[in-house]
Parts: C-alpha cells; structure tokens; sequence
C-alpha cells in the first residue's frame, strides 16, 4: 500500500474526539484506507497491489485454520492506539466477534491478538518503525512483519511480548522458509510463495 494523500487536522482540544470524529465522518473512496499516522493527520492509503493482496490472502487462510470459532480475520479493522492517539487500519487483524459487536469503530488496540502488516516499497519504513512502535504501545501481543523489500532479502519477522513500548522478543527468516505463530495459534507459516518485491512491478 502506498500513502497518497495527507489531509491536515487542526489539533483542536480535545484532539482526540476531533481526530476520531473526523475519521469516522470521512467518505473514502473504494479500496482506500483512511490512519492517523503521524499526529494530526489523516493518511489516506491506496489500494494495495495484485502481490500484495496474493500474500495477505495466502496468510489469511493459514490462519484461519488456527483460530477458534468466535474469532476472525480481519482487512479493514481500524484500530486505536490510546497512548498515542494513532490509529491503524492493519493488513491483516485477528480479533474475538465480542470485539465488534461490543465496540464503536476503531477497536481498541489491546483486545487485538495479531496484527499483520505487508510492507509495499514507498512506505515500508512505516511498517518497519511507526507500525512496530504503535503496535507495541498498544499493545498488540503479536505483531507479524511481512516485508518484500527488506534490504537485507526479503522477510517475515514475528514481533513478541509488548512491554513498555517495544518488543522483547523477534523472530525473522527470509521468504522460502516456514515461521513459527505461536500460541493461541500454534502455527507453521510458509512463505515459500509469497513474491519478492523486486516480482512486483
């Protein structure tokens, strides 16, 4: 996914209310997704690419064979982080049904138990960094990482145990190999077809 629009917010008190007022009155185009990333602002994100939705697909279904009968998956999940007033729309989002039938949009970010993000080339860095911070001030007890263009080759790292702000815990292995989702999910996940970035052009 790619951050194509920034539309500014006045910080206005309560900054909070007008920022989560804002985005749930926003009218966003089809496939389009609306976060507050950065404070303030409200990013509006394009539609992911063919690659791209190949991969949350493949991970969508592996986990979808772990969870238990009153929990889903979800891709357009809005989710707030109240440390740090930021909300995130997550590729990928497992969470209980009582979480939607008992909360107004975003879902608060600590009744979320995986949140999924696949990088694209023009905003990896978020996921890589602002993503992992906000994920881990949620906190959200799992983060998974799956990252076409790492510089390094590309990659999927599990990100474990949230606490005070940062993980404690990651696990990363290069696509081609199988990584380890523990529990509740106690899953083997196998990267061996999920496209490289340098495949998605």
């Amino acid at each position: 996914m790619s951050v194509a629009v920034m539309e500014a917010v006045s910080p206005a008190t309560p900054g909070e209310d007008l920022l989560l007022r804002t985005w749930r009155e926003l009218d966003v185009p089809d496939g389009w997704r609306a976060e507050i990333i950065d404070p303030g602002r409200i990013s509006l994100v394009a539609p992911p690419s063919n690659p791209h939705n190949f991969i949350a697909g493949r991970a969508n279904r592996a986990l979808l064979r772990t969870i238990p009968d009153d929990w889903d998956i979800y891709q357009t999940l809005g989710m707030w982080i109240t440390p740090l007033c930021k909300l995130f729309i997550p590729d990928l989002v497992v969470a209980p049904h009582a979480v939607l039938r008992d909360t107004k949009a975003p879902v608060p970010a600590e009744e979320i138990f995986l949140a999924v993000e696949i990088t694209s080339k023009d905003n990896a860095d978020t996921d890589r960094k602002t993503k992992l911070w906000g994920y881990a001030h949620g906190p959200v007890p799992l983060y998974l990482l799956i990252d076409a263009w790492d510089p390094n080759g590309p990659s999927v790292t599990l990100y474990e145990n949230p606490r005070s702000g940062r993980y404690l815990h990651s696990h990363t292995v290069p696509f081609g190999e199988k990584i380890t989702v523990p529990a509740p999910f106690d899953l083997e996940l196998d990267t061996s077809e999920f496209p490289p970035g340098e495949e998605w052009d």
